[in-house]
Formats: C-alpha cells, sequence, structure tokens
C-alpha cells in the first residue's frame, strides 16, 4: 500500500529528499511523473491508465506534504522500511489503507518507474 502523511504534518520537511520515487511533494506543489524517475512521453500506468509523464498533475493537498500514491512504492526494491516514516519526527507519514498493494505490484512499479538505472 502506499503511504500518506497525515493532517499532523508540521512541514518541516524532512520526509521530501528521503523518497527514491520523487513521490512526496510540498503543499500547492504540482506534480509529474517524470519527477525523479525514467519515466518520460505517454506511458501505461499498472492499472491500465495512460498518462503523459511530463504534464504537470494538481496537487494532492495544499496544506501539507504529500505523497502521490501512483508513485509511492513504500520504497520497495530501495530500503527495508518507508524512509519517510522513518524520519518522520511526528510519525505522520502512515500506511494508506485506501491504496493497498502487494509487495510484488509494489515491485513493479518501482520497475516501471525507475527500469534499468536502479540495477546500474
Amino acid at each position: 500500500m502506499a503511504i500518506i502523511i497525515t493532517d499532523e504534518c508540521i512541514n518541516c520537511g524532512a520526509c521530501e529528499p528521503e523518497c527514491p520515487n520523487t513521490a512526496i511533494y510540498e503543499a500547492a506543489v504540482n506534480w509529474k511523473y517524470s519527477d525523479g524517475t525514467s519515466l518520460r512521453g505517454e506511458v501505461n500506468l499498472l492499472d491500465g491508465k495512460i498518462v503523459s509523464a511530463e504534464v504537470p498533475q494538481t496537487a494532492v493537498n495544499d496544506e501539507v506534504y504529500y505523497i502521490v500514491p501512483d508513485k509511492c512504492t513504500e520504497c520497495k526494491g530501495f530500503h527495508e522500511e518507508p524512509q519517510c516514516a522513518a524520519v518522520c519526527p511526528v510519525d505522520c507519514c502512515i500506511p494508506d489503507l485506501n491504496n493497498i498493494e502487494s509487495e510484488s505490484l509494489l515491485l513493479e512499479k518501482q520497475k516501471l518507474m525507475h527500469g534499468d538505472e536502479i540495477n546500474a
């Protein structure tokens, strides 16, 4: 499952640089699939949705830092645990019960976003 940042977030920003998928954004900042990934042009996501990787997407939250569920892999393939939760001083990075994904799906998502660059 993806991780979410709750409203208890103090906007310290500790989590953002820790995300290997660039899935964490500051409040009100638009995001792109291409940010911090190897995704370019039209991309077929694992759920069948087709997106343009470079097109800005609307911010998920305009009050606190947020995590894009489509880009979050819980750090699978990079780390043993979600790094956002590991560094959060107020423990507001928690599992998103509305976005439950298996470990194999999270690893597929990681491979889609980073391809061979993770093996280089």
